[in-house]
């Protein structure tokens, strides 16, 4: 999900390169979106259709790491990740979404390992946008399913602020093996 948060209402293009295949997204992705964008994040196509954000999904060839990060009981991840979210700069809003999305896969389970993947998952999917935003927040979430509590070092958290025209991307991956 990206949302855009211009301080006026703006036109923005918005391009992804991603190191792997494209799956779904919506609005259709065409060689990228181009809508104009609100300051309350609302956007709108050339069609006059209206989006709270831009959505895709894809394969890539990323290797995500869990060799830092957290182990939380399945009981505990929705207020886990009310925390986490806020420490690492969605808004309300962003992370209700984010919660509502991954707590069905991940609430039911014995334990989940969850990493904050930053530096792996910007490698592999690569956003350019224009006009160049004043705050961009990439929040990637890896996470596994574990029958048993696992020790991981301590993953530090850090929101960067959001300062005029924000972008916030948010999204993760279940690691199967």
């Amino acid at each position: 999900m990206i949302y855009l948060y211009p301080e006026k209402e703006t036109e923005v293009s918005v391009n992804l390169t991603l190191d792997g295949n494209l799956t779904c997204s919506y609005p259709k992705y065409k060689d990228g979106w181009k809508v104009t964008a609100l300051p309350d994040g609302t956007l709108t196509d050339a069609s006059g259709q209206t989006y709270n954000y831009l959505y895709w999904e894809g394969e890539t060839y990323a290797r995500y790491d869990l060799t830092e990060g957290f182990c939380v009981k399945g009981e505990d991840t929705a207020k886990f990740l009310e925390n986490s979210l806020q420490t690492l700069g969605l808004n309300r809003k962003e992370a209700n979404e984010f919660i509502v999305y991954w707590l069905p896969l991940m609430g039911d389970n014995p334990y989940n390992l969850i990493s904050f993947q930053t530096n792996i998952y910007t490698d592999a999917a690569k956003l350019n946008i224009n006009p160049s935003p004043d705050s961009l927040i990439r929040v990637f979430m890896a996470w596994k399913s574990s029958e048993n509590y696992v020790e991981l070092p301590v993953q530090q958290l850090i929101a960067p602020e959001r300062n005029g025209f924000t972008v916030v991307e948010w999204g993760g991956t279940e690691i199967k093996k």
